[in-house]
């Protein structure tokens, strides 16, 4: 892959859950961030330990030679007001111009079971109606005219257990969207975790993606999350996810593809384990060297 075009960067769930805070409790920002760059990776996305004063942020950043990419955001279209949900959204596309990122990457929360502890992850999700995808999409794309302003692009996080997860919905997502303001975050690992054709959405929608995660997946412990009627939650303690090359998730033909189809952006690994299991720094030098065999970057 070329390297002039890729920035090769990684989550800080693999250290610290913003959802579940016992799980890398202990570990400071600090370590957090230094473990990063002593792994070899440019760049990460925002995490909830990450300080809020931005001259803090960014000198701890650039002792350690690296930028953030994005950050995630939960909106609320479809049950919150809308003036609410751009307060919201402006503050944070603020913030990222203010670190020079140029990338958000949107999740639609609403009737989300992702959060909920005790709701298998695999039964219950929301199915929207017509009159809600229309308010979806037209809400995203005011969203993105917003993000425009401030430089930044709006990049779609199609997530397990929301109501944008299988490939039908993100069709539905793609096809009600204006091209020139929403694009797509590609997860190998969501989409592979519901079974869906990851490999055919990377194709199809190779001109819209402008930001990727390298996530893998662990097929013995999706399969005890099925038949044990687990949550999303309950799935990462037991270690559903894991780095690039340590799962099941064909990644030579992700990196194939994102040449062949001249991918230009971040690749974000993200791994959201247990770190008193799957140690951070361990796993990050393991996927590092990985990507590094796979794609000369």
């Amino acid at each position: 892959m070329n390297k002039e075009k890729i920035k090769l960067g990684i989550a800080p769930i693999g250290w610290t859950n913003d959802d579940m805070p016992d799980l890398g409790g202990e570990i400071t920002f600090e370590q957090c961030i230094s473990e990063m760059a002593l792994a070899g990776f440019e760049g990460c996305e925002i995490g909830n330990k990450f300080p809020k004063d931005i001259e803090k942020l960014k000198k701890a950043l650039k002792l350690r030679n690296l930028q953030i990419a994005n950050r995630w955001f939960s909106s609320y279209i479809l049950t919150k007001q809308f003036d609410e949900v751009e307060k919201d959204f402006r503050q944070n596309c603020k913030f990222l111009t203010t670190l020079g990122a140029e990338i958000i990457g949107v999740s639609e929360q609403s009737y989300s079971i992702q959060g909920q502890i005790n709701t298998p992850v695999f039964e219950n999700k929301y199915e929207l109606n017509d009159e809600q995808w229309k308010a979806l999409c037209q809400g995203l794309c005011k969203l993105g005219k917003i993000a425009k302003e401030y430089g930044i692009t709006l990049t779609y996080h199609h997530h397990m257990g929301t109501v944008v997860q299988t490939v039908e919905e993100i069709d539905k997502l793609m096809e009600g969207t204006d091209s020139e303001l929403i694009f797509l975050l590609y997860d190998s690992g969501h989409l592979a975790y519901c079974q869906e054709d990851y490999i055919g959405v990377l194709k199809k929608y190779a001109n819209r993606i402008k930001h990727v995660h390298l996530k893998d997946i662990r097929d013995s412990v999706v399969e005890k999350v099925r038949a044990e009627r687990l949550s999303f939650l309950q799935g990462v303690r037991l270690g559903t996810f894991t780095v690039p090359g340590d799962g099941t998730v064909d990644f030579e033909s992700i990196f194939n593809i994102l040449d062949k189809t001249n991918y230009t952006g971040w690749l974000i690994v993200e791994a959201e384990q247990d770190p008193s299991i799957a140690n951070p720094l361990e796993y990050a030098l393991k996927t590092r060297a990985y990507i590094k065999e796979k794609t000369k970057i």
